[in-house]
């Protein structure tokens, strides 16, 4: 009697069993395939997204835009104080955007469920690319700088000013660095020709850094635009439009030390402030195909924002923060490297707060 009573409590704890874990298997399921929840509104979603095209591209252009536009103003000039405190801020934006924003996403989509344990479990992918990717910026922006210097000194390419007015400052220069002062005659030259020997520097900096934020732009767009999740695009459209402003301003003004051309600054605004629409354009029209949590998206969006990543973090650190504060601006004033200090810290706080909702 014990066994057939045995027997016939078999199916039902087999049922039980099954019950347990089949809400499991669903959610894994759910998980790494379309998200279904009470934020998903593919027609609410669309307007959203009109909304944050409109309203980024402004702010991108108004970012961008404000440093060139500003220097008629005494104040904003580059050789004001003002100016740097500015972009120092601007830099603690960018920087946070690639510790607080762009690699904290790398590392959780790189390292989601939906992935095969081996290899991406086994190794941090986004680390490892992140470095490669600071790495090869360098060597990029070193040997950018050093081809633009030759070029320059050899008259190739006289953007601005003649290169005899290059080469004395550059004279110039070695000779204050061996005796720790220019004379006074010196800074009439470098003002008259525009010869400034960092300007080569600027040009690369400028390119350099505005291809990083292209990458990034890009991406941040193409989540968005693919996202039907309302409650994500509100808090991210106001994020957005906060970061793009004083990204492109961090940006503008490396475009405005740069001293280009009218033709080239226009280029340089342009795609910075379209990147970013346009990858939310590009996110709407694959809206169907694109899986936000499928092997293939985690994968390729993941190693992205590795290497926009590294490449923001490093044009933060070396090409904007350590050459202002290493400067001899801002080595003559310790009052103005505390003001500058403090520009950092809030830029880059702002942009951490932000961490919370995008």
């Amino acid at each position: 009697m014990a066994t057939k009573s045995h027997l016939k409590l078999t199916p039902i704890i087999f049922i039980i069993f099954i019950s347990i874990l089949t809400p499991q298997v669903h959610s894994q399921s759910d998980e790494c395939g379309t998200e279904t929840n009470s934020c998903n509104d593919k027609s609410g979603a669309v307007p959203l997204k009109v909304i944050a095209i409109t309203s980024i591209l402004v702010t991108s252009m108004i970012g961008v835009s404000l440093p060139l536009v500003t220097r008629s103003i005494p104040a904003l000039h580059p050789d004001r104080n003002l100016f740097v405190i500015v972009k120092c801020f601007a830099a603690g934006i960018i920087l946070a955007t690639g510790f607080m924003h762009v690699l904290p996403d790398s590392f959780a989509m790189l390292s989601s469920n939906c992935l095969k344990e081996n290899p991406w479990h086994k190794f941090p992918f986004s680390g490892f690319v992140a470095m490669l990717s600071a790495i090869v910026t360098l060597m990029v922006d070193s040997m950018a700088t050093s081809i633009y210097s030759k070029r320059c000194r050899t008259g190739v390419i006289p953007d601005n000013g003649t290169v005899a007015a290059v080469e004395v400052d550059q004279e110039m220069a070695a000779v204050g660095a061996g005796h720790g002062h220019f004379h006074a005659h010196s800074h009439d030259i470098v003002k008259e020709g525009n010869g400034d020997s960092q300007l080569p520097r600027y040009r690369v900096v400028a390119m350099v850094l505005e291809l990083g934020i292209i990458v990034h732009s890009v991406v941040i767009g193409l989540s968005l635009g693919a996202s039907n999740n309302t409650c994500t695009i509100k808090g991210l459209v106001a994020a957005l439009c906060f970061h793009q402003m004083f990204e492109g301003m961090g940006l503008g003004g490396c475009i405005l030390q740069a001293e280009y051309k009218f033709m080239k600054k226009a280029i340089m605004v342009f795609f910075f402030s379209t990147t970013t629409p346009f990858g939310i354009a590009i996110g709407m029209a694959l809206t169907k195909s694109y899986k936000e949590n499928s092997p293939r998206s985690l994968i390729t969006v993941g190693l992205l924002n590795a290497s926009s990543a590294g490449l923001l973090i490093y044009m933060a650190l070396v090409d904007l923060l350590a050459a202002d504060f290493m400067g001899p601006k801002l080595q003559r004033s310790i009052k103005l490297q505390i003001k500058s200090y403090m520009a950092v810290l809030l830029g880059a706080g702002g942009m951490s707060l932000l961490a919370k909702w995008a």
